[in-house]
């Protein structure tokens, strides 16, 4: 039945009325237009000519009238004229015709199914040619950007269509284009649902815009850690990037684009989503792998390129999860329940349904009701469909009255490396699982993860109250009582949780069975105790999961018995733990959790049963290194003079000292020494001083009182408590350019930094004055004359048992400089002068030994830990809390220090790094002196110990000095060995440059020999010549 009236062809208010009655009546109908009012819309579209532009307005208000208020009821209709009405668009005869377009397509574009979208994107496509009228593209972008906004889930499953058109009119000459292109990429770039992509979102698409970005971009993205799947949206938006990328003429540029293909690739699951950009992508990354100049760079580009090839190589084999029209077209058409007007519409609906991935046949129901579906036809749709293109559903799982605690999937990484991909984990409540997995397949960083609540989909603490239950001790609270220490849990203090109740949990976990024993520090607890310290305080939380890493580390055969005893007791609390104690996990699991090939596969019974079927999974239980790399200490250089390690090279001695707003110091009469031989733990509670008097020891301060003394040939490293400060100004720079920005002239920036390196006013005035010297003319008179000193130009000698330095006087020129002895230049107010070409001069000795090339700097940086790829391709501002700890304390350790100094170097650090700094600290042939609260770490690598206590009478810390005095005096009396003299070096160009070693010297010089030297140094003595303590060293 015809509802359309003349009235609506005669424009203005007249149109507008007919059109609202109109739409009412389809509304009401639910059938749509009839055939012959919809043929009479899209021909008055069509008629061009100059006297029915009313008409065209006419239809153009008619479209938005029932689009808007009959929505679904015609939809399939409407969308069979957005080609007619972009055109109207650009209708040269009348303004009002172009606005109503506009209009009409707004409101279809809105109002639609997002399902839909599929229907009117080749219309709209098509008219953003460039040789159509601009007000034609304009209308065809701000639909484009509409549905963006309406239906991102479509749009975005469309990207790959849509950016290559878009991109291209953003630049577009005509202004009103450019702005409703740029606009539109905005939107549908918005519609990418990635959380790994969205932040770079607004990057990207400058750098689509202006190509001056591209490199900037790169950078961005390359320092990022994708985690998510990565789909043809994502691939769409950044593919074009990357190509641009690759010819940028720079290496690093191309190499970060490679990073970031071999990142993204390795998360894409359907192969089909990354099609459409492999003939593309791969002939840049196989010409980039061999044309690049930088070796490591050809092996990111080939790294990368294989993993593009075997993407390809699955695409060959891959049963696609793309939608065929004609397959889902003859299920329409055969299924009683769609009406015949809609059927076409419907296979679009039903098609971008399976590409968008929509597998609940509710969902479909919902979607296809509206278009006179049935809900019989719908759902038999669905499971027609769901058999050919959506994967099956895990049916693996026995059913039981268990409640399931969650059932969640994820992908976890770290740094840059992906752990777990798009995999599932169930747990049940009360049962107990052992997580299995080599080393660095990521089980203690997927337990952390869902403690701190960053796995996707897993319960929150609101629903489900999950537990990290650990034995390590938070250092910053590890001098308070045990029930103190539970109390300052943040968790614990959230809960509102009394004393009393820690109390009567800690007497539940064995803490009564000693007097007093819950008030006993926590630093002096056993590791026994520790654990079920930290079980206690899981408890007092009432957790429905606790997870926990190896539990019986460092227990005896007694505590392990108790601990297996007391999680086999814990009926309805879920468990899941990393040992590797097999005993634990064969007397307590009842399921196994493997990590295999980035998946969790999960298993029931326990490990000899998994084992049984796994025979692999024995070598995660094989004796091994601890860690999973090796941290290296370069060895320290010789210092003449120095020949056995307890000769000291460092002292304090008497130092007080009072912090400026203070009016009582904080330590006092502190006297120490450091030697090659130290290996020093500094202990003693929070705020006693520790802190303060490694920084006096150092030079970071001043002491008010006493003398602070550094051999003036020793090399000095310090990291910091809060070790970031040294690198918080850097953190636009890789760890690499870091370092040798640090050290580029042969000098420590940082050293020269010093408190101890700084003139005061005062000083400064006081190296003003004229000094007094002492000449003697050809005639051997002498007189006395005072000039002042410019300054010390570097140069250094030993004379007897004196350091002498080189001066130049102020208005002279450098043939008069004459050198002098330390004592007069102290006397004169030069102490600081000399600090300063004191270390550039011992500095300068460590930096002979190897070149600072970007080459050495980044196998310096691997011996700590950090690999290349963040090492010298990442900036620091994008690495974790841990990385940076290591670029610190690899930059202290270039210079081959003799003497290292590490305020809290655990912090920040886990385990397998922990593990190496000790093995590190274990083979370095210099002194470490280091405060720590782990006393795991310090007591296993210091025997001699700093303990800082206040006084009862004044609450002022002082030193008191123990340790382990037979090792102490071995230690002091071996020689010192010289360091090993390196083979070859790189240099700044690459080259291998071969050093000849030098010759051995003979034992000991014969009596005959010493007689001669003796004569020859007598006789320089005659001749008023300088004698070194060299010419004095026979034996």
């Amino acid at each position: 039945m015809s509802v359309l009236s003349s009235s609506v062809f005669e424009g203005g208010d007249a149109s507008r009325t007919a059109a609202s009655q109109i739409a009412e009546k389809v509304k009401s109908s639910g059938s749509g237009l009839s055939s012959a009012d919809l043929s009479a819309l899209a021909e008055a579209l069509a008629d061009g000519s100059k006297g029915t532009a009313a008409k065209r307005e006419g239809a153009c208000v008619a479209v938005a009238a029932i689009a808007g208020t009959a929505k679904q009821a015609a939809e399939h209709q409407m969308v069979t004229l957005v080609s007619a009405l972009v055109t109207c668009c650009a209708d040269k005869h009348s303004k009002e015709v172009q606005v109503a377009a506009a209009n009409a397509l707004g409101t279809l574009a809105k109002s639609m199914s997002g399902h839909g979208v599929r229907a009117v994107l080749p219309a709209v496509i098509d008219a953003m040619d460039p040789k159509e009228k601009w007000q034609t593209m304009v209308g065809a972008l701000d639909t484009v950007s509409t549905l963006a906004l309406t239906s991102p889930l479509a749009i975005s499953e469309a990207l790959n269509d849509i950016i290559p058109v878009v991109t291209q009119m953003v630049n577009d000459s005509k202004e009103q284009v450019s702005v409703a292109a740029r606009k539109c990429l905005e939107n549908i770039c918005n519609s990418i649902d990635n959380r790994d992509v969205e932040p770079f979102i607004p990057a990207l698409v400058a750098a689509t815009i202006d190509h001056e970005q591209v490199v900037e971009c790169v950078q961005k993205l390359a320092s990022t850690t994708f985690v998510q799947t990565v789909t043809a949206a994502p691939l769409a938006l950044i593919a074009p990037l990357l190509l641009l990328g690759f010819r940028v003429r720079t290496t690093a540029t191309k190499r970060m684009c490679a990073v970031i293909i071999n990142n993204m690739s390795k998360l894409v699951e359907d192969p089909e989503d990354a099609a459409p950009f492999l003939p593309k992508l791969m002939p840049a990354l196989d010409k980039a792998k061999e044309e690049v100049s930088d070796p490591e760079a050809r092996t990111v580009c080939g790294k990368a390129f294989e993993q593009l090839q075997s993407i390809d190589a699955r695409l060959k084999t891959h049963k696609s999860v793309k939608a065929v029209r004609d397959v889902v077209a003859k299920e329409v058409k055969a299924s009683a329940g769609v009406p015949a007007e809609t059927a076409e519409y419907v296979t679009t609906l039903v098609c971008s349904l399976i590409n968008c991935k929509v597998d609940d046949d509710g969902d479909w129901v919902e979607e296809l009701k509206a278009y006179k579906v049935s809900e019989a036809a719908a759902i038999a749709m669905y499971k027609a469909m769901a058999k050919l293109y959506f994967t099956e559903q895990d049916e693996s799982d026995e059913e039981d009255d268990v409640e399931q605690l969650c059932d969640c999937r994820f992908t976890l990484a770290y740094g840059s490396k992906v752990l777990l991909h798009n995999t599932k984990l169930k747990l049940k409540r009360g049962y107990k699982y052992g997580l299995l997995g080599g080393n660095d397949s990521g089980k203690t960083t997927l337990m952390r993860s869902i403690a701190n609540e960053q796995v996707d989909g897993f319960p929150p603490a609101s629903e489900l109250r999950t537990v990290f239950v650990e034995a390590d001790i938070v250092g910053e609270l590890s001098d308070l009582p045990c029930v103190d220490y539970i109390l300052a849990d943040p968790r614990i203090k959230k809960a509102g949780i009394t004393a009393e109740v820690v109390d009567r949990m800690l007497m539940s976990v064995g803490f009564g069975e000693q007097p007093n024993k819950g008030q006993t520090l926590v630093t002096y607890l056993s590791g026994g105790w520790r654990m079920k310290l930290a079980l206690a305080r899981a408890m007092c939380l009432n957790a429905d999961i606790l997870l926990m890493d190896e539990p019986t580390n460092h227990l005896d055969v007694m505590n392990v018995k108790w601990v297996e005893e007391y999680l086999l007791g814990l009926k309805d609390v879920t468990c899941v733990m990393v040992s590797h104690d097999t005993g634990l996990l064969d007397r307590v699991c009842n399921n196994i959790i493997a990590i295999e090939n980035l998946k969790l596969k999960q298993f029931k019974g326990n490990l000899t049963q998994y084992v049984e079927k796994n025979p692999k999974a024995k070598s995660f239980f094989e004796l091994k290194s601890s860690t999973g790399f090796v941290m290296k200490f370069p060895q320290p250089g010789f210092i003449e003079g120095v020949k056995s390690k307890g000769k000291p090279l460092m002292k304090m001695n008497k130092c007080t000292y009072t912090y400026p707003a203070n009016s009582v110091p904080t330590v006092k009469n502190v006297t120490v020494q450091v030697s090659l031989a130290s290996r020093v733990a500094c202990v003693g509670p929070n705020g006693v001083g520790k802190s303060t008097m490694i920084k006096l020891l150092t030079g970071e301060v001043v002491p008010q009182e006493g003398t602070v003394w550094k051999h003036p040939n020793a090399r000095v490293a310090y990291v910091a408590q809060h070790a970031f400060h040294h690198i918080e100004q850097h953190l636009e720079k890789t760890p690499n350019e870091y370092i040798r920005w640090r050290f580029q002239h042969g000098d420590d920036k940082e050293a020269l930094a010093k408190d101890t390196m700084v003139l005061t006013d005062e000083e400064r005035e006081k190296v003003k004055e004229p000094c007094t010297f002492e000449i003697e003319d050809e005639k051997g008179n002498k007189t006395k004359v005072k000039w002042r000193i410019e300054k010390l130009t570097g140069g250094r000698k030993q004379v007897k048992k004196e350091v002498e330095y080189e001066v130049q006087f102020v208005g002279m020129s450098y043939n008069s400089n004459r050198y002098v002895s330390a004592s007069k230049l102290a006397k004169w107010g030069f102490s600081k002068h000399m600090l300063v070409v004191d270390e550039k001069v011992a500095q300068r000795a460590g930096a002979f030994s190897t070149p600072l090339t970007t080459a050495n700097v980044e196998k310096h940086l691997e011996d700590v830990g950090l690999d290349k790829e963040f090492g010298t391709h990442t900036r620091m501002s994008a690495l974790s809390g841990g990385q940076k700890v290591k670029v610190v304390i690899a930059a202290a350790m270039w210079a081959l220090p003799h003497i290292v100094i590490l305020d809290e170097p655990t912090n920040y650090l886990d385990r397998d790094s922990l593990g190496a700094l000790a093995g590190a600290i274990r083979t370095y042939e210099g002194g470490v002196v280091m405060i720590t609260h782990n006393n795991e770490f310090c007591s296993a690598l210091c025997p001699e110990t700093w303990l800082m206590q206040k006084d009862p009478a004044d609450g002022i810390a002082q030193c008191n000095c123990k340790g382990d005095a037979e090792w102490m005096a071995k230690a002091a009396k071996e020689s010192v060995q010289a360091a090993v003299q390196l083979d070859e070096i790189t240099d700044a160009l690459g080259n291998v440059v071969k050093i000849e070693k030098e010759k051995k010297s003979k034992d000991k010089m014969s009596r005959k020999e010493k007689k001669q030297a003796e004569k020859i140094r007598k006789a320089k003595i005659a001749r008023g010549e300088a004698v070194s303590s060299d010419d004095e060293d026979w034996d």
